[in-house]
Parts: structure tokens; sequence; C-alpha cells
């Protein structure tokens, strides 16, 4: 145990830092970009320097989180360390340009890559603990979720699975990240606190039909994510001109809206779906511009956008359901992250340190029944099924994601 306290310091002291230099670098850019529109223009070729990079620097590391799932899977080779520029450099340029995208996937990598650099000082079959404690300590520092974090890094590699030898390494590498990141100064956006609603009959009927809904819409944005991303593998041959063209159709789609409301983080909008009913174009626009950013190779995350989608699709539900419109855009925002993540504790804890626990029931049914309802579908390929989500599922069990 003293071993891991030095280690899991260690790691949620690099990973906060790396989060924290991250995160003001975000808001840099985005600053940067919102007073400078005509910056859409120049996507494309922001991709093909992406593309380049990854192409001749990070063909090893180009799955990225995948990567990560996959070493905590069958360890081989310590992730190497130009992860890190790479998934930093390439995130910031997808967002200096406008393209649809997140930030978790890039916490989550450097705080995985900056950890396994201290896999020399223990013994072969502990380092998967290691990883595990740096994709925590990343999801928790970039989040401001310590619990969340902790908890994602112990499911997110094995659906339906916990591995509890993981709890001491992730809980204190996530708090220490959480913590090391404050200490830096660095803030996180603040939601608004839910308000506790009794429990009726109709509002628990619209919780289990509004968490369907967000498990399809997780399923959907999966699935759409990586058939793009198999379209263009097929139909661009060279790796670099992938994110070219698809830079270029997301700017002529941004630029044809009229509007910049999708791009990036979509934070504003985020915030803006808990204090009124918004329209329900905003969650299709915003699945399928990331998608298209993502599956088209360029870097960020998903999980943000996730948050985008969820909060809007449950706003926009609020003009037929019979709950809280801030209510039903805090479950959205867990819920649909819960399916495509296939990460429902994480997500429930992520709801509680975030909204409150006056509304914790209805989040926690919100996720569960995303996640049974986005089936054997999700973000990461390289998810194993350890427990399949319905008897009938059974013989998916011990396969990837990827290979279904």
């Amino acid at each position: 145990m003293g071993r891991w306290l030095l280690l899991a310091a260690l790691v949620g002291g690099l990973a906060g830092t790396a989060s924290a230099g991250f995160l003001v670098s975000l808001e840099w850019v985005t600053a940067w970009r919102g007073a400078h529109p005509w910056a859409l223009a120049l996507l494309p070729a922001g991709g093909l320097v992406v593309g380049l990079a990854y192409h001749y620097f990070g063909n090893r590391v180009v799955k990225g989180n995948n990567l990560i799932l996959d070493e905590i899977h069958a360890p081989s080779e310590v992730i190497p360390l130009r992860l890190v520029p790479l998934v930093l450099g390439g995130t910031l340029l997808t967002h200096v340009f406008g393209g649809s995208a997140g930030r978790e996937g890039t916490a989550v990598q450097m705080g995985a890559a900056l950890a396994d650099q201290l896999a020399r000082w223990l013994p072969r079959r502990e380092r998967s603990l290691l990883l595990i404690a740096g994709m925590s300590a990343g999801f928790a520092s970039v989040f401001g979720t310590p619990l969340a974090g902790a908890v994602f890094g112990l499911e997110v590699f094995l659906i339906g699975q916990v591995r509890y030898e993981a709890i001491w390494p992730s809980l204190l590498a996530a708090v220490v990240a959480d913590a090391v990141t404050r200490a830096w100064g660095v803030g996180h956006t603040a939601y608004p606190q839910l308000a506790a609603v009794p429990l009726t009959a109709a509002g628990l009927g619209a919780t289990l039909l509004a968490g369907a809904l967000f498990g399809l819409a997780a399923r959907a944005f999966a699935t759409l994510t990586h058939a793009i991303s198999k379209v263009f593998a097929k139909l661009i041959a060279y790796p670099p001109l992938r994110p070219v063209v698809g830079g270029a159709l997301v700017a002529l789609a941004m630029w044809g809206l009229g509007t910049m409301r999708y791009a990036g983080l979509g934070v504003p909008v985020i915030v803006e779906a808990f204090q009124h009913q918004v329209g329900t174009q905003d969650f299709a626009l915003k699945l399928l511009l990331t998608t298209l950013t993502l599956g088209a190779s360029f870097k960020g995350g998903e999980v943000t956008p996730l948050f985008f989608i969820g909060a809007t699709l449950g706003s926009a539900l609020a003009g037929v359901l019979p709950l809280p419109v801030a209510l039903l855009a805090g479950m959205g925002f867990v819920g649909v992250f819960a399916g495509a993540a296939n990460t429902p504790l994480a997500c429930i804890f992520m709801g509680l340190e975030l909204f409150g626990g006056h509304a914790g029931i209805y989040l926690g049914l919100a996720c569960v029944v995303a996640y049974l309802f986005s089936g054997h579908h999700g973000i990461y390929a390289s998810q194993k099924i350890g427990q399949a989500k319905h008897p009938l599922l059974g013989r998916a069990a011990g396969k990837r994601l990827g290979e279904l």
C-alpha cells in the first residue's frame, strides 16, 4: 500500500499538472477562435497538420484511448511519451479552427502515458493498475470529478465488471490529480444544483423513457463515428488527407448553418440547456458534426460533445415529458455518456458530483437505462465485454466491441 501511495500520488501530480496546462491552453484557443470566426476556413489545413504528425510520428499511438485499453488487457510495450505532445497539439488544432470535439480523450491519454513512464518500478503484472490509475487521474482532473474519475478508470475497459484491485491507486490518483489541477488555479464549469423532485409514477415512467432515448442516442453516436471512420479509411488511402476532407466538410456545414454554436466543446450551449428548453436540432447537429470530426481522424475527445448531445436532448424532451427542464438536461448529460462509454457507475457519481444528490434517483435510473439500451456498442472499440448486458447476448462475452 505504501508503494502505491507514492506512485499514485506521482501519477496524480503529473496528470493534474498536464490537465491544468491543457485546460488553460484550450480556454485560450477557444477564446481566440470566438474572436476570429474566419479561422474556420483553416480547419482543413489544421487537419492536414494533425494527419501528417500522426502519420509520421505517431503510428503506434494513433489508436488513442483504445491503445491504452489494449495495453490494460494485454500489456506489451510502454506507451511512448510522444503521445502527450501529439494528442495535446492535435486537440488544440482541432479546437482553434472550429472542429467539434471534446477534451476527455486528451486528458486520459496524457494521464495514462505519463503514468506508464513509471512502470519500470513495478512488476510487469501490475503495470495495468498503473495505466488504470493514469486514466482515472486524467478524467478526474479535466472535469473536476474525482469520484467519477476513479470509477471511470475501474469500469471503462471491461463492460459489466469492475477490477477492484485497482481501486486504491485509482481513487488516490484521481483525488490528487483533481487537487493539483485546482492548485494551479484552474477551475471547471459550474453547473446548477438540481432541486429535489418528488418520486411519482409519471416521473419514473418519464425517466425510463428518457433513459431509453439517451441510450439510443449514445448508440447512434458510437455507430456513426465508427462507420464514418471506416468510410474515410476505405475512400482515402493516404491517412493525412482524411482530416483534410473531413475538415472541409465540417467547415462547409458550419458555414451553411451560419453559426459556430456547434464548434469546439459547446459548453455555453450545455449551460443554456439547463436554463430553458432548446430545440431538437441542437443535439442532432452536434451529433452529426462531432461524428464527422472524429470519424475523419481529428483529435480530442467524445465526452464533452456527448454531454452537449445529452443535455440538449434532455432539454428538448421537456416539451413532452412531465419533468423540469434542468432535471432532464442533467439526466441527458450523464445518461448519453453512460450509454456511449458503457460506464454507468462513473456517470452516476459524476451526476452527484456536478448536480448534487437531490435528484440522484432520477440521474441513476437514466444512466442505467441508457447503458442497457445502448447495447454492445460504444465509443471505445477496444472495450471487452466481461458480462453481457442481456442473457441473449451472452455469446459476446470476452470479445472486444470492435470485433462484434
